[in-house]
């Protein structure tokens, strides 16, 4: 079942640093997808968990499924990186949770050599009836970024589900992020799609999130926090639609900027199509709190250590 070659070793070194436990890859009673570049290094399903994947041009087409009634105790962990400097990864994936099924998914995502890296993502979740899913990704990347993240992900979330989903880069430099999810939900479902982003240098985040709520009291959340330092720039667009009845939306963003030359903008936008859907939105773009930081350097920390533990504190 296990590769023990070098580049598996090289991306279970990287898996660590993003902040998984390298036990995980091994673990005979763990889902397990494991894809360097265009190459699956390991694919383990376990009973009530099915996994087929087939490499394609630049990258792997994957489909995983948790079968009806199937309640996961562990995580299904997931690996994608990109080793050397250069290259193209291509992910097509398609997540299913049958009726009355529900998993967690732990996904890493490594480029700790990257000067030229094109991670690409197409994801496809479908959330059955009853059914709950959740989705963690963090990326890890080098100090100097050098990685286009390119993710687009199409959620959705039949009657009485449920999907939250993080997506989570604060380590090294993010380099370009053009992140676009969107979901649909139906009656009684619910989306919760959470953003945090640490954008430094001369990185470049572009965040947009989009809920349909299409069924009859159904709920959705887009949270993002963001932090920009140095040249960094963030654009976030949080929306909600409001289309069936007595359902209910919320869009809720912050941005800290450190320094003069980083730049950050937050477009929150509700759309109510049926009158009893109630949408709301708070939006909020500023520097690190003065009293915050005036009360930890009273500790004893420096401004920058106290403002830093401030925006670690937001990202955690």
């Amino acid at each position: 079942m296990i590769d023990y070659s070098s580049e598996f070793q090289q991306l279970a070194k990287a898996y660590e640093l993003s902040g998984g436990d390298p036990a995980n890859l091994t673990a005979s009673d763990a889902a397990i997808l494991l894809v360097s570049g265009n190459r699956v290094l390991l694919e383990h399903g376990i009973p009530g968990v099915i996994i087929k994947s087939q490499p394609i041009e630049n990258g792997v087409k994957t489909k995983i499924t948790v079968k009806k009634g199937v309640k996961l105790k562990s995580p299904i962990h997931l690996c994608f990186g990109v080793l050397p400097a250069d290259g193209i990864q291509n992910i097509r994936a398609e997540f299913i949770i049958e009726d009355q099924a529900s998993a967690n998914f732990l996904a890493h995502c490594s480029f700790p050599n990257a000067a030229q890296v094109q991670h690409i993502m197409h994801g496809k979740v479908k959330i059955g009836k009853n059914a709950h899913a959740e989705y963690d990704e963090t990326h890890y990347h080098g100090p100097d970024g050098g990685v286009d993240v390119l993710p687009v992900m199409k959620v959705f979330v039949e009657k009485g589900g449920s999907f939250v989903s993080t997506f989570k880069l604060i380590q090294g430099a993010a380099g370009k992020v053009d992140l676009e999810y969107k979901a649909y939900v139906e009656e009684n479902g619910s989306v919760e799609m959470n953003t945090k982003l640490f954008g430094k240098k001369n990185d470049r985040i572009k965040v947009r999130e989009s809920i349909y709520l299409d069924g009859q009291n159904a709920h959705g959340l887009a949270k993002s926090r963001i932090v920009v330092s140095e040249k960094a720039q963030a654009k976030v667009l949080g929306e909600v639609t409001g289309n069936g009845p007595h359902s209910r939306g919320h869009v809720d963003c912050m941005e800290i900027i450190r320094g003069q030359q980083a730049k950050a903008e937050a477009i929150p936008k509700l759309l109510v199509v049926d009158e009893t859907a109630k949408l709301t939105h708070e939006a909020a773009i500023g520097s690190v709190d003065k009293k915050q930081v005036e009360t930890l350097m009273s500790r004893g920390l420096t401004a920058d250590e106290a403002a830093n533990v401030i925006v670690m504190g937001l990202l955690k």
